[in-house]
């Protein structure tokens, strides 16, 4: 049998990895808090707004994927939206009022009072993504950073910020993909938590967006024509 033995760059990126999740779990507990206040807000009504660049666009994908199809077992599905997947917004927007407020308008357009933006960025400095944030704390969302290295100008403009230690983009990339599969598993945890015996998902209390007495909207009839 004939031994591989890793090459240098191979066991390099290994031990950056490693020691970047060892530094991240002394704060990974955000991921639990992040995951249960989702499913308080989602089930409540709300919605989740997530954006980033390049890689960090197909992360937030990847979480709002998660959260509308399923991160393990059968679920009810949740109200998330990748912003920069919808490529006729983004590039007319950046056509007619620049790269800078592809996200912000979106973020104007689609965020209500409660809801959550989640911005996710390696670098913690793109323009666009600190727009974004300055319009969904306008608006009345709770604005939640996923980047690199702390300090960084997107951890200071959001209400609260995880920041991976990460000596390279690669390795800070990796190790937020895992803090979306913790916030996952923490929401569908929740989630689980909270859910009747009926299957339905309560509304968890406090987050039903229906003023006091007002009457929920009625169900319509699939087979009614």
């Amino acid at each position: 049998m004939t031994l591989h033995v890793p090459s240098s760059s191979v066991a390099g990126h290994c031990d950056e990895l490693l020691d970047a999740l060892h530094r991240f779990r002394e704060r990974a507990q955000l991921t639990e808090r992040w995951g249960e206040r989702l499913a308080a807000v989602l089930g409540g009504g709300g919605r989740l707004l997530a954006a980033g660049n390049g890689g960090s666009a197909a992360q937030a994908q990847h979480l709002t994927a998660e959260l509308v199809g399923r991160y393990r077992d059968d679920r009810p599905p949740f109200s998330a939206l990748a912003l920069h997947a919808d490529t006729s917004s983004t590039t007319a927007i950046a056509n007619d009022y620049g790269v800078d407020e592809v996200f912000a308008r979106q973020v104007r357009a689609h965020g209500r009072p409660g809801d959550v933006l989640m911005l996710l960025s390696t670098s913690g400095a793109s323009a666009n993504l600190l727009s974004a944030a300055d319009a969904g704390r306008a608006a009345g969302l709770s604005v939640w950073a996923l980047t690199g290295p702390a300090p960084n100008p997107l951890m200071a403009g959001s209400d609260e910020a995880l920041c991976v230690p990460g000596a390279s983009t690669a390795t800070v990339q990796e190790v937020h993909l895992v803090a979306v599969h913790m916030i996952c598993e923490a929401f569908d945890a929740a989630v689980e938590r909270w859910q009747p015996a009926s299957g339905r998902p309560e509304r968890q209390r406090g987050f039903d967006r229906r003023e006091p007495g007002q009457r929920a909207p009625e169900r319509q009839d699939r087979n009614r024509r």
